[in-house]
């Protein structure tokens, strides 16, 4: 198998990947708004921390393993680790006042951000095709929001936050795959993240009531380590900027969960925009089925 046609199976893996992780993520969403109904959000994303680090600590286990902790680059996982956690506290905030598509529909606009940090950052520079894809895909988005026409919740500064945050671990996260495992990211993620929500955590708890309740923050912590593993062998596989936009995906599940679970029924508007994503997606995946990478002085070229 040459080299070019290795590359491109990688890149269809990693596409696929990041749609199944785009789903674990919606469940999580969708998740973190039934829970905040029920206690503080701050209590609400020590649950999603706590979870995930106990259940890295049940797979990985690190005692048996203590090469899981070793990093070559302990200060960027750091940080890392403290851009997805301000990406979560902010989205679930945001959750509290805004509809699941709401909120999605702002967090689209992070392939934005990507592609244009991928290029000076990663050398990984973006094409003329790719990008009309993107704005395709992100005009989809803004047939569901509609901006300008009814307003929307303020909340929505949160989400703007959550987007800042999130573009930049999705870089962090491609450069430390380089020359860190998959599991010795994931264990930071989680370790970070419930350190700092553990200290925080007693000034607003509150008991839950009920075993669907618990299981739901059971369930939190599980999502949100599933699909950052596989968010994380995702970009192992293929560059942010191939991708980011299959984050647009997501809406098709924020929009089902939206109506089974908290009766938002979608608009026309909404299944609209949401043709216009999958559309843009699938063109997306039929440039990866007939290009490759194409290596330049200047660093890799995406078409």
């Amino acid at each position: 198998m040459s080299d070019a046609t290795q590359q491109r199976r990688n890149r269809l893996h990693g596409i696929a990947l990041m749609i199944v992780t785009v789903m674990c993520f919606a469940c999580l969403d969708a998740t973190a708004k039934y829970l905040n109904h029920h206690m503080d959000t701050m209590q609400v994303v020590w649950a999603r921390y706590a979870g995930g680090f106990v259940l890295a600590l049940i797979l990985s286990n690190p005692v048996s393993k203590p090469a899981l902790m070793r990093t070559s680059r302990p200060w960027l996982q750091v940080v890392r680790s403290i851009l997805l956690l301000g990406s979560t506290l902010f989205n679930f905030l945001a959750l509290r006042w805004l509809q699941l598509d709401e909120a999605m529909s702002i967090l689209f606009s992070t392939p934005f951000l990507v592609a244009v940090l991928s290029g000076p950052m990663l050398g990984e520079w973006v094409g003329w095709r790719r990008w009309i894809a993107i704005c395709a895909g992100f005009t989809g988005v803004l047939l569901v929001t509609r901006p300008g026409f009814g307003g929307i919740h303020p909340a929505a500064l949160l989400s703007v936050a959550s987007v800042f945050c999130y573009a930049t671990y999705i870089i962090s996260t491609r450069v430390l795959s380089r020359t860190d495992s998959s599991e010795t990211t994931l264990f930071y993620s989680n370790l970070v993240g419930a350190v700092v929500m553990t200290l925080i955590v007693p000034f607003v708890w509150t008991t839950p009531h009920g075993t669907l309740i618990i299981a739901l923050m059971v369930v939190l912590g599980a999502l949100g380590s599933i699909g950052h593993y596989l968010l994380i062998i995702a970009h192992r596989l293929a560059p942010p900027a191939v991708l980011a936009p299959f984050m647009y995906t997501q809406l098709v599940w924020v929009v089902a969960l939206g109506y089974f679970v908290f009766g938002d029924l979608p608009t026309h508007w909404t299944l609209a925009g949401a043709v216009i994503v999958v559309a843009s997606g699938l063109y997306l995946l039929h440039r990866e089925r007939l290009v490759g990478k194409a290596v330049t002085a200047t660093g890799t070229v995406i078409e």
